[in-house]
């Protein structure tokens, strides 16, 4: 097993990254961990911080995409970035998964780009766990891949996020809602009411209805469909006010889970191989928690699981319109 990361990925790079993948490297084992990014820098962290370089492969990109660059241009203009090489890898079978903590934008174009799309996806989507008071994860997607949305996509959405907490969480069949306005199947905007009349009909998932926002730390549902402008400003706020408390000196251990840190990154979900974007501001530890759930999505098979679950809906699809 091959995992690629963005050495020079992140607002830490590559400290941060190298030394997450040092760590990696020593607790995991049949993993073998492969850099993306200036070998020269990397080394020099290896060097400074006393880590044996020989715990992982470097691959020498002398190109970097930055956070603000357009993610396209930077795709286009930078084909010897770690982002680009990293995507060409996988592309090409030499790894199994890539994680960065880098330009979200040029992640999700990238993991299109390079990967394709799974058939029957129309667009990939982002995923993150959410806190609940009973202290196992709610999972909720998009959050952040897909600003405007159809009916069909969160559908797609649905989907994808009952595979993936099946694998994360080892639960047969979790409880799928959508986030809305109200509880009633009438309440919500277009798109909310056309989308749970979808999903009422939907096989292969458990569909409880919908769910508010303030039921979401709950455990109504286990996994929260969403539109990706909505699912972002949830986890923004989330994150605003968890900073805010534990600068106040509240200490909570529920709190203390809305801490990105013990999650990792978040599954781009969609696309023919597994794909991990990381906050920004990740550090070493986090890191790993990126690799390990990588390692997860490999040894579960999520992204053969995937093409199956669509391959069965577009059939059933198929025949339901004929």
């Amino acid at each position: 097993m091959r995992i690629g990361i963005d050495a020079m990925g992140g607002d830490y790079a590559p400290l941060e990254a190298v030394k997450g993948a040092s760590l990696a490297a020593k607790a995991l084992n049949g993993v073998e961990l492969v850099l993306f990014g200036s070998n020269t820098e990397v080394l020099r962290v290896c060097e400074s911080e006393g880590i044996d370089s020989s715990l992982f492969t470097i691959v020498d990109t002398p190109d970097v995409i930055e956070m603000a660059e357009h993610p396209v241009k930077a795709l286009v203009s930078k084909p010897n970035s770690s982002i680009a090489q990293g995507f060409l890898q996988l592309a090409h079978g030499k790894i199994d998964a890539f994680l960065s903590a880098g330009n979200t934008g040029a992640m999700l174009v990238g993991s299109i780009q390079y990967l394709k799309l799974v058939e029957g996806c129309d667009r990939p989507c982002l995923t993150a766990a959410i806190p609940r008071v009973n202290m196992h994860p709610g999972l909720l997607l998009d959050v952040g891949a897909n600003a405007d949305c159809k009916p069909e996509h969160l559908e797609k959405f649905a989907l994808l996020g009952n595979l993936l907490y099946s694998m994360l969480y080892k639960v047969e069949s979790p409880k799928v809602g959508l986030l809305n306005i109200g509880e009633e199947s009438e309440k919500g905007n277009l798109l909310t009411k056309a989308t749970h009349q979808l999903l009422a009909q939907t096989q292969g998932i458990n569909f409880v209805g919908n769910v508010e926002g303030r039921d979401i730390f709950g455990d109504l549902a286990d996994v929260v469909v969403c539109d990706g402008f909505s699912g972002n400003i949830i986890i923004k706020v989330c994150e605003g006010m968890y900073y805010r408390l534990v600068k106040r000196g509240v200490q909570d251990d529920y709190l203390d889970q809305f801490n990105f840190k013990h999650y990792g990154g978040s599954l781009v979900l969609g696309v023919n191989a597994p794909v991990i974007v990381g906050h920004g501001i990740t550090k070493a530890e986090t890191f790993v928690k990126m690799i390990e759930l990588a390692q997860d999505a490999i040894e579960t098979q999520l992204t053969s699981k995937i093409q199956k679950a669509m391959s069965r809906f577009n059939a059933e699809q198929s025949e339901t319109t004929n």
